[in-house]
């Protein structure tokens, strides 16, 4: 099973919430997820992001590859991504 840390888009009607979760690659967006390991926010000023260092950090060791999108977010956070 091939890990990816990715978006799941949740929220109301125009004003999107996104959580970052790590879910098998082959799930649809907005489908069945391993984790929820964070949440963004581009709504506020400046963006929110709240993230579970040690659980991102977990997924990416065991292999779990980010999303590009996931992966800007890590960065801005400080998270170094392989």
């Amino acid at each position: 099973m091939a890990v990816r840390l990715r978006l799941t888009r949740v929220g109301s009607k125009k004003n999107p919430v996104w959580r970052v979760v790590a879910t098998d690659s082959r799930s649809k967006r907005d489908g069945r997820v391993i984790e929820t390991i964070g949440q963004y926010n581009a709504q506020t000023e400046p963006s929110t992001i709240v993230l579970k260092e040690d659980r991102v950090r977990h997924w990416l060791d065991v292999g779990a590859e980010p999303s590009s999108t996931v992966k800007k977010l890590l960065r801005t956070q400080g998270i170094e991504v392989g």
